[in-house]
This record gives C-alpha cells, structure tokens and sequence, in this order.
C-alpha cells in the first residue's frame, strides 16, 4: 500500500474518532450512565407482527409486565390494570383464558414464566408470592407469604437497611427460573437484593447477594435466567449488569456492557443467546429514552452479537420493556409498561449477514 492510502486511511480513522468524543461529549451525565457501553454492535433487522393480541370486546390490557409462551406457543400476559390479571392467547393470539381472576396471591404483577412442564408461574411484587399454576390453570404451589391486612404493607424507609431475609419470606420479588433438575431460582427483588434458590417441592436451599456493587452484591435484581448448565443468569438493574453465578450460586462472571438490564432472557437449543433489554424507563424522560430502549443479543459469554430496536411508542418500537419471552431465537415477545401492550418481534439476522433488508 501506497504512503498517501496510508496517510488517507490514518486521517479518516482520526477523524472517525474524533467525531465519536464529539457525540459521546454531546450526551448529558445522565445519558451516559444509561447508553450502553457496548460499540460497533451490528444491527439486527426486525419487524413487529401488527395486531397480534386479539382481546375480546370491553376487554383492555393495562400496564404489560409479563409475557411468557408455552410448548404449543400459547402466550400468557401478566398485567397490572383495574385489578391485576392473567391471561392466555393462543399461538395466533387469540384470546383464550384469564387464569386465577380474584386470586389472594394477585396484587401487583411482575413477572410470568413458564417451566419446561408448561406450568405457569406468576411473580406477584405486591403479594411477595409466587403462584405455580398447572397448565390446566390450578394452584399447584405457592411460595412466600401474602402480609396480612390488619398488619399493613411494611413500608420502606430511607437510609435505612432492610430486616435480614428469610428464607421462605420475599421482599417485593420479581423473576423466577429453574434449572434442569427441577430447582427453582427466585430474584428477590426490590427489598432484598438477593437470589434464593429452592428444590422442585419448595424447599429453601441457599441464597446469595446483599445490596451492594460488588461481585455477588446486587442492586435490584429485576430479572433472572438460567441456561442448560445450570448457570444463572441474574440482571442486577440498578447496577447496570449482568451477574452469573454457577448453579450452587457462587458469583462467576459480570457482563457490563449492554446497559440496564430490564428483562432478559435465553433461548433454548444447543446454541443458547442472551437477549437483555436497556430499557427506556417508565417515567417518561426523553432524555434518557434517546439513549435507551435497544434489545442486545449476546452469546453465554458475554460476546455482544447484535442489537436492535429503540425507544418510542409506534410499532416496532419499545416503551419500556418489563419481560422477555425467546422460546424461539428470532421470535421474541414483550411486554411493555408505558405503551400497555405485548408485541410480537420477528428477528432476519440472516438479512444482515447477507447484506439484505
């Protein structure tokens, strides 16, 4: 190669350079704690399915908290409205159920799954419960404690240190997962700052985390996964990470790079990803929304291999994830807070690898 390409190609990769300090320099404080570290991340093309929950008439979603498929593709939709609901569509979202409407346990939705036996779980914050409902809709476990009316809700108080947690009493929980064997992985949540981990019949076997920043310290654990080694998966919010631990619940690794991690989840089949949602937050504030909203897409080791998506309120856009279902790689669901929905995402990586749109 010529000295002039050679001088060329070295003025445009300063030029290059300094125009990204520009836009990083152009950000608040405040958008650069939210934007995502993550850089040159290729792009995945995607589109929504339009219109895809089919609700019956006088029927309305209220806020979207939890979205969750089954093995025949059945969608369930956790939602916090006039009363907190749960509801079942068929894999052409058709509108089939609600499931346990008046229930004790249900208060104030956070969080749905399904487990490899299509049981449906719903993660009640309100409640500090979580309700395991057979797949024909009954109560088949629960676990936490609904505090009783005549005590009142305790109530948080500034600068001062949660009571120590409990083994079977959450405080404000907010995901579940499970790992092979059947054992049950609760992130406990807004007050505890913990992970607790249960055998299959709810028997309580450890725990992990205080809130903190340091490795195996949490700061709202908002959402949780685990993948077919039984390592977990734990997005610590408020610290803007992800944390792993192995499945005895010692801290392994942290991933830092794709920002807040609202929701996440991890595909199934031999080759597992990450899907981790920086989600805009439910406030409203524009100026963090124009940094925030994407979806990243990472391997079990943290590698970053694509995002997409941004926030707003059109289709195709993002208003404040709050769960992700990736049953399927590239068919997401979420469910979104600020804009009352659930959508349907088509992922074409393909189109990208090839050049195409």
């Amino acid at each position: 190669m010529s000295r002039f390409r050679l001088a060329v190609f070295a003025v445009a990769a300063l030029l290059f350079v300094r125009l990204a300090i520009a836009q990083e320099g152009n950000l608040t404080p405040a958008q650069q704690r939210a934007k995502a570290k993550a850089q040159n991340v290729p792009e995945i093309p995607y589109e929504p399915v339009p219109n895809f929950l089919k609700l019956p008439a006088g029927l309305y979603l209220g806020e979207g908290i939890g979205v969750a498929t089954n093995s025949k593709g059945h969608v369930f939709v956790y939602t916090r409205s006039q009363e907190t609901r749960l509801f079942e569509f068929d894999a052409k979202g058709n509108y089939l159920r609600e499931i346990g409407e008046g229930l004790y346990g249900f208060a104030f939705a956070h969080a749905v799954r399904v487990d490899p036996q299509d049981n449906i779980w719903a993660v009640d914050e309100g409640t500090n419960m979580l309700i395991k409902f057979t797949p024909d809709g009954h109560v088949a476990m629960v676990l936490g404690h609904r505090p009783e009316s005549i005590e009142g809700v305790p109530v948080a108080q500034f600068g001062v240190q949660p009571p120590p947690a409990e083994p079977y009493t959450f405080n404000r929980p907010t995901d579940v997962a499970w790992d092979a064997a059947g054992n049950i992985f609760v992130s406990d949540g807004y007050g505890n700052s913990r992970v607790a981990k249960y055998d299959k019949n709810g028997k309580f076997i450890a725990s992990v985390g205080s809130r903190g920043s340091a490795l195996g310290e949490l700061n709202l654990p908002h959402t949780i996964a685990t993948d077919a080694a039984g390592n977990v998966y734990v997005g610590d919010r408020s610290n803007s990470r992800i944390q792993v631990f192995d499945n005895d619940l010692t801290p392994k690794k942290i991933y830092d790079q794709v920002g807040a991690p609202w929701a996440m989840c991890i595909t199934p089949g031999p080759h597992q990803y990450i899907y981790s949602s920086n989600s805009n937050p439910d406030n409203n504030n524009s100026e963090i929304a124009a940094v925030t909203g994407d979806i990243y897409k990472l391997e079990l080791d943290g590698t970053v291999v694509g995002k997409f998506g941004k926030a707003g309120k059109k289709p195709g856009e993002f208003s404040t994830i709050h769960e992700l279902d990736c049953r399927s790689e590239n068919e997401l669901y979420t469910a979104e807070i600020t804009a009352w929905r659930v959508q349907k995402i088509l992922l074409h990586p393909h189109a990208a690898a090839s050049g195409g749109k």
